[in-house]
């Protein structure tokens, strides 16, 4: 025996008849609390000196950071490919 049972309710009329708590002015103060201090913290922040921050070095050091992966990346591939171009492969 089966029987099937379709509610067709919003979320806060579930939450009503459960008696659970209304919770979205909690939500909506915490929210807003958070979002004044995200803007107050980036306001207050200047791009040029997050760059410092992120590249000490300025550019040259962003450079010098690429050229390094390029070298990794380049030298990773000539060792992975070197075994193939030496000789054939047995089976």
């Amino acid at each position: 025996m089966k029987i099937k049972i379709d509610i067709d309710c919003t979320a806060q009329e579930a939450r009503a008849f459960f008696g659970l708590p209304h919770l979205e002015p909690i939500q909506d103060a915490v929210l807003a609390k958070i979002q004044e201090r995200l803007t107050e913290h980036l306001e207050a922040r200047d791009p040029e000196a997050l760059l410092k921050l992120w590249f000490p070095g300025g550019l040259q050091g962003f450079g010098q950071m690429q050229e390094a992966l390029w070298k990794q990346l380049m030298g990773g591939r000539a060792a992975g490919s070197a075994p193939r171009d030496k000789g054939k492969e047995t089976r």
